[in-house]
């Protein structure tokens, strides 16, 4: 009886761990598509030059 009970406990034990780590994906995913969108935001808050050369060569004297 005892194998029988430890075997139960142990099976509890691991859905509950899975559980808990589904809610902590769940949490993450929601974290990542929440930055993504802020991120998306702020780019197209971000102004577009006029001119597609600009800043793209810096001159260096030494």
């Amino acid at each position: 009886m005892d194998m029988d009970m430890s075997i139960a406990a142990l099976s509890v034990d691991m859905a509950q761990a899975k559980t808990q780590q589904q809610l902590g994906i769940s949490i993450l995913k929601e974290a990542m598509e929440t930055s993504g969108e802020a991120v998306a935001e702020l780019l197209e808050n971000v102004p577009v030059s006029l001119d597609p050369n600009l800043g793209a060569a810096i001159d260096i004297m030494a």
